[in-house]
């Protein structure tokens, strides 16, 4: 094996991508959207709903859950109102393994599950709530336990009966794949999403089922507002850099992504750039994606430790500013 990376080292582009493309797993698959049952988390707002209203249009089946009934009501009807499509409806709370149980038992087998629920409060750790944490915990990572494990038997199923392709969606963010300062349980919660991912597609992929995690920036939703009220100086500061980005332009990256069974979603040009700097041992079915990230390996981990002296020198200058002021 050592032997056969290195003649890879040395052959010129062209070789290296046809290697690439032997080697590339899993292989490549388009998942079908229209006449499909598409169920999204999170569904009664911001991406979930640009996300359910985008997949209506394109003709599938589309259930939507959330946790409080009006809202999903109000959802209901403005994408009844947008695309012309009724939408199942489930109120239920994702950390309740038995209410997720029942309302996929409801909704009946999903071709395309879509986890889409998330909780964000930035705060240092030292300051931050136990309390807090295992609520940002529970829902961002043990909701997705919960969906999975529901879904995962009907959705086995479904891909015998039908011969399609299927996926299952996992909304991470990019504090999922690099941490920041006062991120620290929120970038726990999002980092557990792609361990959970890389090994969920390994035990999924002969059933035909496809893992896709998608990695927006910030993004303008209606709880955006409040969250960075609680953000600490430091954390504008230094994730000030990652532009906000529409709800409506993330869900139509994210359904891109699904349909061409992506393992890793970029969302914009910054997160195409950490999705190469952090690709480590995740599947990648696109042999010129994968030429990207190897050529790009070593230009990307400079740009990173750029990026990391830049923050570290941030943070030692504030503090010391701080010092003085107080």
């Amino acid at each position: 094996m050592a032997a056969a990376l290195l003649s890879l080292l040395l052959v010129p582009p062209v070789g290296l991508l046809a290697a690439l493309a032997f080697l590339a797993r899993p292989r490549g698959a388009r998942i079908p959207i229209k006449g499909r049952h598409v169920f999204i988390t999170g569904g009664s707002s911001g991406i979930g709903l640009a996300m359910a209203m985008a997949a209506a249009r394109e003709g599938a089946r589309v259930s939507i859950l959330a946790r409080n009934a009006a809202r999903l009501e109000e959802a209901r009807g403005a994408i009844r109102a947008a695309t012309g499509q009724d939408v199942g409806v489930h109120a239920a709370d994702v950390r309740d393994a038995d209410a997720v149980a029942r309302a996929l038992a409801e909704a009946g087998p999903v071709d395309v599950l879509v986890c889409n629920h998330g909780v964000f409060v930035p705060q240092e750790l030292e300051k931050q709530e136990m309390e807090e944490i295992k609520w940002m915990v529970d829902i961002n990572l043990m909701g997705t336990f919960h969906l999975v494990k529901a879904a995962l038997p009907a959705m086995k199923e479904r891909t015998k009966e039908t011969r399609l392709p299927a996926s299952i969606a996992i909304m991470s963010s990019q504090a999922g794949q690099v941490g920041v300062y006062g991120y620290t349980a929120y970038s726990a919660s999002k980092f557990a999403l792609r361990g959970l991912g890389e090994a969920l597609q390994h035990e999924v992929i002969a059933d035909g089922i496809h893992v896709s995690l998608i990695f927006p920036p910030d993004t303008e939703t209606p709880g955006f507002a409040e969250e960075n009220k609680r953000r600490p100086e430091l954390t504008n500061i230094i994730a000030g850099s990652s532009g906000g980005m529409k709800a409506d332009v993330v869900a139509t990256k994210a359904l891109d992504g699904i349909k061409s069974g992506k393992f890793i979603v970029p969302c914009n040009f910054e997160g195409a750039m950490l999705a190469v700097a952090t690709a480590g041992l995740s599947p990648q079915s696109s042999p010129l994606t994968a030429f990207l990230e190897v050529i790009g390996a070593g230009l990307m981990r400079f740009a990173a430790i750029c990026f990391q002296f830049n923050w570290f020198s941030t943070i030692e200058n504030w503090y010391a500013k701080n010092k003085k002021c107080a």
